[in-house]
């Protein structure tokens, strides 16, 4: 595994990488960040820029997760699903999943997402909106959902 870290508009974030895909993510510095090169990280690191800059809002970076419970991993496909710039309740991915009454299942399969913003679990919100349990702290969370709501407004704007 191979970890880079950037500087971002959330403040130092890091990625890593396996022979596989992106791995892993982290709010904050990580101490075995690598400067190897390869490929893979080089293009999450590309990517996460691009996304941090308000130019990216779709990641094509191949994921690599092996880790989580059937359901922790079926909550981890959905976040993908939720377009930029949007937000679901951690009752409305419940109820797609088809179990309506496993929303606070839904928030530990958040919490225990592996790959924070590329996994956007920053996008589950809780009932009415409400900002609630973000392993990157809410001040965070409130700073993409906010990246993401303006570039899709200036996106919409422009025509």
């Amino acid at each position: 595994m191979h970890w880079a870290v950037i500087d971002s508009l959330i403040g130092v974030f890091s990625v890593a990488t396996d022979e596989s895909g992106v791995c892993g993510a982290n709010f904050g510095p990580v101490e075995t960040a690598t400067a190897m090169p390869d490929d893979r990280l080089a293009a999450a690191v590309a990517q996460l820029r691009a996304y941090f800059a308000g130019e990216l809002t779709e990641f094509t970076v191949p994921l690599s997760v092996r880790r989580g419970s059937e359901f922790e991993r079926a909550v981890w496909g959905e976040m993908t699903k939720i377009p930029y710039g949007e937000t679901r309740t951690y009752g409305e991915v419940a109820k797609t999943l088809g179990d309506p009454g496993a929303a606070r299942a839904v928030g530990v399969a958040c919490n225990r997402n592996p790959i924070p913003v590329i996994v956007p679990c920053h996008r589950i919100v809780g009932a009415g909106g409400r900002l609630v349990g973000f392993g990157g702290g809410l001040p965070r969370k409130r700073q993409l959902l906010e990246l993401e709501a303006g570039v899709a407004l200036r996106r919409a704007w422009s025509g």
